[in-house]
């Protein structure tokens, strides 16, 4: 008898038995017959000592994993749905348990006690004259990131994300690059980015049109939290910007490139900058690994099977280095058969580097010739660069940096 007293004991605490507990109360009404109870949160300790908490962080999930963890619980699809608004859609971005609007109370409680709203905090936000504003976010971990938010008068406002604390790789014009790289963001942290910029700004700006990934860091070296954090971002019932309105830039890692382009229906950028595998070699150390004839070459392949979609090709201008005629004549072929735009960007100097940006006269007659042939092509306005918040120009190097590339003999002048 004993025995058999122990045994249903057992089979109680396990959630078989009714029990008069609340949280069990609620799991009998979940899905499932018998479905697995969570784990309470616990607090574990990093290899500091420092508590780590075990609590769940609301934006690494795409609506499907939060579904699931939600009903984990025993609430319904219904009420998934209703946080995954209150996190990104109605005009809310909810950042703490209060601004949880129109959430059952006991949902709110257990979201309180197992799950994290917020990834990042405001540290300081930068005014450039021209209206484009810097934002600087702390991590957990007390390290710092940068994003920009660009107004434009004709109704379009832009938000440039970060993928990583510093970059890998050590671009030779790219202030970033002089980092190295300090961590990889997590997919929360990339598109709280986003979410930060509609909170902040939308009331001043108007609607946040546009996400792209240019910001700190190689987004394709960071592939898994990006395609994660750009899917977020294009969900109908959150954030809903356009796929074809979320830009993600890499400096041509072929491999996670074509990944992309199979798993993800938003735009692609690739940085070129320079018609040669010398220069580029120089300029772009990928470009070791990754030359121009396999990353052009795959790109031709690879956008066959997609249809009206064009690759955007980004050209830093730099002043006797990439930018005379015979450049612009080279970059005609190099792109000819890839459906593509091309964006002619001025170089934004900054601290430690030798380039000079390309005059603005020089760089319409690079123009010309590539729109005489036939190519779609733009100039690119530096927009923030009184605020350090224009392409190349983010983040703090400190006072360990990546050596800066030996600068080939007919170059010499150049910088």
């Amino acid at each position: 008898m004993a025995l058999i007293r122990w045994t249903a004991t057992c089979l109680s605490s396990l959630g078989f038995f009714p029990s008069s507990n609340p949280r069990l109360a609620l799991h009998r009404r979940s899905f499932s017959r018998f479905p697995r109870r969570p784990l309470p949160p616990s607090t574990s300790r990093s290899e500091s000592g420092d508590p780590v908490s075990s609590k769940v962080v609301l934006k690494e999930m795409e609506f499907p994993e939060l579904e699931k963890w939600v009903q984990s619980y025993g609430f319904r699809s219904g009420q998934a749905m209703m946080l995954w608004k209150c996190l990104y859609g109605n005009n809310s971005w909810a950042h703490c348990y209060d601004e949880l609007t129109g959430l059952k109370k006991e949902f709110r409680k257990m979201i309180s006690e197992n799950a994290i709203l917020k990834a990042l905090s405001v540290k300081e936000i930068l005014t450039a004259s021209d209206g484009t504003r810097k934002i600087l976010f702390s991590l957990k971990d007390a390290q710092v990131i940068e994003t920009v938010v660009i107004p434009c008068s004709r109704g379009r406002t832009t938000v440039c994300v970060s993928s990583q604390v510093g970059c890998a790789m050590n671009c030779q014009f790219c202030y970033t690059g002089r980092m190295g790289l300090r961590k990889h963001l997590s997919t929360a942290e990339i598109v709280e980015q986003a979410v930060f910029a509609r909170r902040l700004f939308s009331s001043e700006f108007g609607s946040i049109t546009n996400v792209v990934f240019m910001g700190m860091g190689e987004p394709l070296h960071n592939i898994d939290n990006v395609i994660k954090a750009a899917a977020i971002m294009v969900d109908e019932q959150g954030l809903h910007f356009s796929p074809r309105k979320v830009t993600v830039s890499t400096s041509g890692l072929v491999p996670q490139l074509k990944r992309f382009l199979c798993e993800s229906d938003c735009a692609l950028a690739v940085s070129l900058n320079a018609t040669t595998d010398e220069v580029r070699n120089w300029i772009m150390p990928i470009n070791r690994k990754y030359n121009l004839s396999l990353l052009l070459e795959t790109l031709r392949e690879e956008l066959c099977s997609k249809h009206k979609y064009k690759v955007l090709f980004e050209y830093v201008m730099l002043a006797g280095v990439n930018d005379s005629a015979e450049d612009a004549k080279r970059l005609v072929e190099l792109v000819r058969g890839i459906p593509c735009k091309i964006n002619l960007i001025s170089f934004n100097p900054h601290n430690g580097s030798h380039f000079k940006p390309t005059p603005e006269e020089k760089m319409i007659e690079f123009r010309n010739i590539l729109a005489e042939a036939g190519c779609v092509v733009f100039l690119r306005l530096s927009r923030g660069d009184d605020r350090m918040a224009a392409c190349g120009q983010l983040g703090e190097p400190g006072d360990v940096q990546l050596p800066l590339l030996h600068v080939p003999e007919q170059f010499q002048m150049a910088v």
